[in-house]
């Protein structure tokens, strides 16, 4: 048996195989295939063809760049992708039978993924413009004051609001004139073109409401007039439309905010000569679309529905005690489990007329490949094999999947992981990490962090407390108005049941660590107990009361999440925040944070850090430059690989080597 596990540094010998798309014949899969550039430290992403007939697999683009989006015109003839090999994403053409690529738009703004009319001829996408033609672009070289009157002034991963909207245009794929669609001030996102190519359907927001409104709603718009229709009219928040292929219907997702940010999406049917809507998921409590939390799959896509060319029904993914699967639905509302399995679906492409797909699926132990599926009745065969040599010389960590009840007897479910080096009659420690969200969940899904600490003789703990989802509605809102209540007994709950379970596990040797919402619970954590010896807090929340303030979705957040604001409860905002017990913490505590997090900003970790120092206690806080909240999942390779350096020397330091 291989005693080599998975290191930090493997990170840049893993390859991720995302988006995959099979060709309208069936025929042909094209997907995306990452990695990273050891020298450079830059992630190179390029496109592969893989033949379902011949079995061969073949590089379709070349070069040092990132391509992404692949998507096949209707009449399989050619090959869209977007490419930043100009120096920003732009939309490219090439012919299906192979050869050059076709750069067919060269705007000042970043294109989104591209959706191919039916005739195949032009392309919908969306870009970001100023409001109208007389308003100028800004100028990045010039440096001038930035003056904002909007609350909504800044957004994770984009900075500061510049002044742009994103709006719909199509370029014809021949002449590459472009012809926009939509203008002002507000956002629009493209989704589909009606099966006449006389419409297209997006999503956006009504002028009225603007930046105070959390209502999104499904639009049409006549191509020739550029006239549209509210479908939705302000119902609730809705996404993904998608037109049945015989033109007689609109899918598309959503809710009617019943719990706000917490509220599960469910499946709707809008008939368009009726003119009528109906929820086809009424009752049904489950969480559509992929939720699973990983670090390691770059660029993977939820593709939301997919219907089949018979319009009988459509396919999509679904999050369902910590895994994803296929289900199939009809639109008379009946919903049929395709794949389900203890796994994580993370990538789905379907042959409309036969019932085949692609999927790309990852495991605790498979950091991910791409695997060809018969839907109906359940055979499948993998295609890729871009990490499959280089897993079978590593010795991977199993997860297994454990149960208990919770103080207040509610089923609660996680994962234990033993170390690599695990032998019999021995014991070792346990690290307890704690998801993000909070309303993802974890699953069965390979996490590096994971693997790696298993590999330094960690048991890794990790659990899905309530305000997860996958557990039904009740179990994601359980959360709300109650942070680091019963959702910190769940957590403590488990760390009980494990060590009462498992003698290998030794019980004065415990650590914890989470990111976002788990920053804030392992903040909560160290304030509230000091059974643990060392804590890893990452871009993390510790005053709810200036991150009311501070963060680019602080005020609604704090508002839906706590059931508190800074006018009416400030004493609930500042005691559900770690920082009011910093005097209680005793454990030794890492702060990492992003420079340029928005989401939860750096202020957050500071703070704690001052009020720690300044008791001489022992903290260190570390700043990675120029990284956002999503450091651990696309931050730049070098930045993550110190970032679970640090983690792994912590813990180190201070449990595994502990007298």
């Amino acid at each position: 048996m291989n005693t080599h596990g998975i290191t930090a540094e493997d990170l840049f010998h893993l390859q991720s195989v995302t988006d995959p798309q099979l060709s309208p014949d069936g025929h042909l899969v094209m997907y995306v295939q990452t990695s990273i550039d050891r020298e450079t430290e830059k992630y190179i992403s390029n496109l592969y063809l893989y033949n379902v007939l011949t079995k061969e697999t073949k590089q379709w683009t070349t070069g040092q760049n990132r391509h992404s989006s692949p998507r096949w015109s209707p009449d399989g003839k050619y090959m869209s992708f977007v490419s930043n090999q100009s120096g920003s994403n732009q939309l490219y053409v090439m012919s299906s039978a192979g050869g050059e690529a076709k750069q067919i738009t060269n705007l000042k703004s970043e294109v989104s993924p591209p959706i191919w009319s039916p005739c195949s001829t032009k392309l919908l996408f969306s870009t970001s413009r100023p409001a109208s033609d007389q308003e100028e672009y800004r100028n990045e070289e010039k440096k001038t004051a930035l003056r904002f009157e909007r609350i909504q002034y800044k957004s994770e991963g984009q900075g500061y609001f510049n002044g742009l909207y994103k709006h719909l245009a199509v370029v014809d794929v021949l002449t590459e004139e472009i012809e926009f669609l939509t203008k002002g001030r507000q956002h629009y996102s493209p989704s589909a073109w009606s099966p006449d190519g006389k419409h297209i359907t997006y999503v956006s927001k009504t002028i009225e409401q603007g930046e105070y409104d959390f209502i999104s709603d499904i639009f049409t718009m006549d191509i020739s007039t550029k006239k549209s229709v509210n479908i939705t009219n302000r119902a609730g928040f809705f996404y993904d439309p998608k037109w049945s292929p015989n033109g007689e219907y609109l899918s598309f997702l959503g809710h009617k905010r019943e719990f706000l940010n917490a509220t599960l999406a469910k499946i709707w049917l809008y008939d368009i000569n009726k003119q009528t809507t109906s929820c086809l998921t009424e009752g049904w409590d489950v969480e559509l679309g992929n939720s699973c939390i990983t670090d390691f799959q770059m660029g993977a896509v939820d593709p939301g529905i997919l219907w089949t060319n018979d319009s009988a029904g459509f396919y999509f993914l679904m999050s369902d005690d910590g895994n994803t699967g296929v289900y199939y639905g009809s639109i008379e509302g009946a919903m049929y489990p395709s794949i389900l399995e203890n796994q994580h679906i993370y990538g789905l492409s379907i042959d409309p007329n036969h019932h085949q797909a692609v999927v790309a699926i990852s495991t605790p132990t498979n950091p991910g490949e791409l695997y060809y599926f018969n839907l109906m009745n359940g055979q499948q065969e993998q295609i890729s094999f871009v990490n499959t040599s280089f897993v079978q010389n590593k010795s991977l960590a199993e997860a297994e999947a454990i149960s208990w009840k919770a103080k207040d007897g509610l089923d609660l479910h996680g994962w234990l992981i033993k170390p690599v080096c695990y032998e019999e009659g021995k014991t070792y420690p346990l690290i307890l990490e704690i998801h993000g969200g909070p309303h993802l969940m974890y699953g069965n899904s390979y996490m590096h962090e994971f693997q790696a600490l298993a590999n330094e003789g960690y048991t890794i703990l990790y659990t899905n407390p309530r305000g997860s989802v996958g557990y039904g509605q009740q179990f994601v809102n359980a959360c709300r108005g109650d942070y680091g209540g019963m959702d910190y007994e769940d957590l403590i709950s488990a760390v009980d049941y494990v060590t009462n379970t498992y003698d290998f596990i030794d019980r004065n040797k415990l650590g914890v660590s989470g990111g976002s919402y788990g920053g804030f619970m392992t903040n909560w954590i160290v304030g509230h107990t000091d059974r643990f010896k060392a804590a890893v807090s990452q871009r993390s929340i510790s005053n709810w009361f200036s991150f009311y303030g501070v963060s680019d979705i602080g005020y609604y957040f704090t508002e839906w999440q706590l059931e508190g604001d800074i006018f009416q409860t400030p004493e609930k905002l500042w005691n559900h925040s770690p920082l009011k017990y910093a005097a209680n913490i005793q454990t030794p505590l890492l702060l990492l944070h992003g420079e340029k997090d928005l989401r939860c900003p750096l202020e957050q970790s500071e703070q704690l850090f001052i009020a720690l120092k300044r008791q001489k206690k022992e903290t260190t806080l570390i700043i990675f430059p120029d990284e956002t909240h999503e450091i651990t999942r696309n931050g730049s390779p070098n930045m993550r690989l110190q970032h679970l350096q640090e983690i792994k020397n912590w813990f180190n330091k201070h449990i595994r080597n502990l007298c």
